[in-house]
């Protein structure tokens, strides 16, 4: 489904009554893309909205495909692990998608290197390209997070006898220094700031939505940037358990085994994470803002103050996600009371009548 639309029939088809939105409760998530943003309901499937070069507001809803219902999946620990791999997949196909919707990608006739690998493959270029991007983005996060901390910790002159839950330790702080060291470094990009930006963008519409208060970039903009169920804070949690796992485990001296370690657990501690992350954004108890608190820190450095039109865009997103795809009729507005005294009146005279189909 897609369609090119404005924010303000977006806007006027969320009906207010009674201080009170008309809209289904429910679990929202989201991700900031190339000009736009991308949401998704735990029962629904995926919107996407961005703002185009000519200034239109696009959107596309690609409705959840039915997997069955296999128990397992729903297993705390093995849920955390469908999820992660799931966002990646999903955070990569919108990254690319909303460059196509921007005018990034230049629609024009395919090259004959492009029908070749049509013909070879069977996929689109662009299906492969993806592929592509995600081998080359999980080796760079295995060099960067994985190999180089490893080798900097062996290349420590370490004293005979020294304890290995230290080098486990100190490989895990290495680890986190370098995952903030890379934040901070992506931050200064242009091109990032204003992902940043529609990711606090994201923030604010889905922090105005559980507030109950009408979604409008005014009312969105008053709202914090921070939210406990960012996926900045799914990261820190990662790096934090990982420390906390492979200091309990033996220590492979051999640089392979360790990396390899590393590798084979990492569903395993992503998927602890997860769990630790639903517990905590649950609650509001003193713990929980205890662990909350790093990666709410952290998301200073992943967003940053979002403009109005940015604003609209989450917006455009959020009520196509809430809504299934499609947003319902714009009906007028009427005075409270006038609209329950001729509810009343048309109670009180109502005679059956034939639905017609």
């Amino acid at each position: 489904m897609q369609d090119t639309i404005s924010y303000k029939t977006i806007v006027s088809r969320v009906k207010v009554s009674k201080g009170k939105q008309h809209m289904k409760r429910c679990s929202v998530g989201g991700q900031a893309v190339m000009e736009g943003v991308m949401m998704r309901t735990m029962s629904g499937g995926i919107a996407l909205a961005v703002r185009k070069a000519d200034g239109s507001i696009e959107t596309e809803y690609t409705p959840k495909k039915d997997t069955g219902k296999n128990p397992i999946l729903k297993w705390p620990v093995v849920r955390g692990v469908v999820a992660f791999v799931d966002s990646l997949a999903t955070g990569m196909k919108m990254m690319t998608r909303s460059a196509e919707l921007y005018g990034e990608a230049i629609e024009e006739e395919p090259s004959r290197f492009e029908k070749w690998i049509a013909k070879k493959t069977g996929k689109d270029v662009m299906d492969i390209a993806i592929i592509v991007a995600v081998i080359l983005a999980a080796g760079l996060a295995i060099g960067l997070f994985v190999l180089l901390p490893s080798l900097v910790t062996q290349l420590i002159h370490w004293q005979d006898g020294s304890p290995r839950i230290w080098k486990s330790l100190v490989e895990g702080f290495v680890r986190l220094f370098i995952f903030l060291g890379y934040i901070t470094a992506i931050s200064m990009m242009k091109d990032i700031r204003r992902v940043y930006m529609y990711h606090g963008a994201e923030h604010k519409t889905i922090a105005c939505y559980e507030h109950d208060a009408p979604l409008t970039p005014e009312n969105a903009m008053k709202y914090s940037r921070l939210h406990a169920r960012c996926g900045t804070n799914y990261l820190f949690l990662v790096m934090a358990v990982s420390i906390l796992f492979f200091a309990m485990l033996p220590y492979a001296e051999n640089l392979f085994l360790r990396v390899l370690t590393r590798l084979v657990f990492l569903p395993l501690v992503a998927g602890l994470a997860y769990e630790v992350l639903k517990l905590a954004a649950a609650s509001d108890a003193l713990w929980a803002r205890i662990i909350r608190a790093p990666g709410l820190g952290l998301q200073y450095l992943t967003t940053r103050e979002p403009e109005p039109a940015m604003l609209e865009v989450a917006i455009a997103a959020f009520n196509l996600a809430i809504y299934d795809g499609v947003l319902p009729q714009e009906e007028p507005v009427t005075d409270t009371n006038e609209t329950t005294q001729a509810v009343a009146t048309e109670e009180a005279n109502e005679e059956p009548k034939k639905v017609e189909e």
